[in-house]
């Protein structure tokens, strides 16, 4: 899995220098790389230090808020809470829970700052997981009870992420509560179904238009929609298809884009193009139930080499996903109160 840089500037109570967090939409915990680092990663930043913290607490063993993590533990001298988190490409993080005061920048390099106390958060002391944009770790903004947004307490955020090769200073946006509504010309909302699982965003995909052929996700036999089909997922690079749906999306894209197929130069993707050019594409939509998207160029397909352009989903395994490279330059957001998903065409280099 490719983390993309959707960043937000957090600054612990014990230092002045923000690191930068992915902001992750599949999975709940805040947590961020610490002193002492068993295991670790490179970050651009020094690694946290919890001593050099005032308001940095263990959480103990026996609080509540131990428990209301899933993938917890005692440590060895059971007095403190232990945690332990995976991701779906097998990257994982493991330290101590504890709380500290996080101070938010209102805008990438602003002056203006909010400090919220008592957040619960991981310390990571072994973390087996590789950023490309030298983050400190991972904000948790999925819809489980310990993620940033329950925290916060808001109940909505919205995010717009630019294009995966914008060479300029423009970075992606991430915003809580008032600011995060999504409104106005060009909005498609749709239902987040609820689920077993309260981490995950679910939504209802119903087909694919490519030109003017529609792929339905279910054949018109079928009796119903499975609600909830696939995950809206800002942490995960791809879309992430369904087998037997992937290869009707494959197979139309063969169909009307004439030119050299070639391998993925790096293994992973199915279906690559030989061209140093931008590809004219035909007209794609996205049909979600009560919300439709048109996807251009860089929503599904990805440059992985000078002469290869390849389609940027992969045939599901288990869950279907809707990647961040599918939600480029779309005003992304998240109304967890009303249970809904809104989609707003936006230049994200400008917003």
């Amino acid at each position: 899995m490719l983390r993309r840089s959707l960043k937000r500037a957090q600054r612990l109570n014990s230092t002045a220098r923000s690191p930068e967090r992915i902001a992750d939409t599949g999975s709940d915990l805040i947590w961020t790389q610490c002193h002492p680092c068993h295991q670790g990663f490179n970050q651009t930043l020094p690694i946290f230090n919890p001593k050099t913290s005032s308001t940095y607490k263990k959480i103990p063993c026996s609080a509540l808020r131990c428990s209301s993590f899933p993938e917890t533990s005692c440590s060895r001298s059971r007095k403190n809470c232990l945690y332990s988190g995976a991701y779906g490409d097998g990257s994982f993080t493991k330290g101590e829970l504890s709380t500290d005061t996080i101070t938010l920048a209102s805008s990438p390099g602003g002056e203006n700052t909010v400090s919220i106390p008592n957040v619960v958060l991981g310390c990571g002391f072994k973390n087996g997981i590789k950023f490309e944009g030298g983050e400190s770790g991972i904000i948790g903004l999925g819809g489980g009870k310990v993620s940033f947004v329950r925290q916060l307490g808001s109940g909505k955020f919205s995010y717009c992420l630019v294009p995966f090769t914008e060479k300029s200073n423009s970075s992606s946006k991430l915003s809580f509560g008032a600011n995060a509504v999504v409104s106005g010309r060009g909005v498609g909302s749709t239902p987040i179904p609820r689920k077993q699982i309260d981490t995950f965003y679910y939504a209802t995909l119903l087909g694919i238009s490519v030109g003017n052929q529609k792929l339905e996700m279910y054949d018109a036999s079928s009796n119903s929609t499975q609600e909830g089909n696939i995950i809206v997922d800002s942490g995960t690079t791809m879309t992430i298809l369904p087998g037997d749906f992937y290869a009707k999306l494959k197979s139309a894209m063969q169909s009307r884009i004439k030119l050299k197929q070639i391998e993925d130069p790096t293994g992973v993707l199915d279906l690559c193009f030989h061209t140093r050019d931008k590809v004219r594409i035909p007209d794609i939509t996205v049909h979600f139930k009560g919300a439709d998207l048109k996807w251009k160029q860089e929503n599904i397909f990805v440059r992985l080499s000078d002469v290869a352009l390849c389609l940027a989903a992969q045939p599901a395994r288990d869950v279907a996903i809707f990647g961040n490279l599918a939600q480029t330059n779309f005003l992304v957001g998240y109304d967890l109160e009303k249970r809904t998903l809104s989609f707003k065409p936006t230049d994200c280099t400008k917003h």
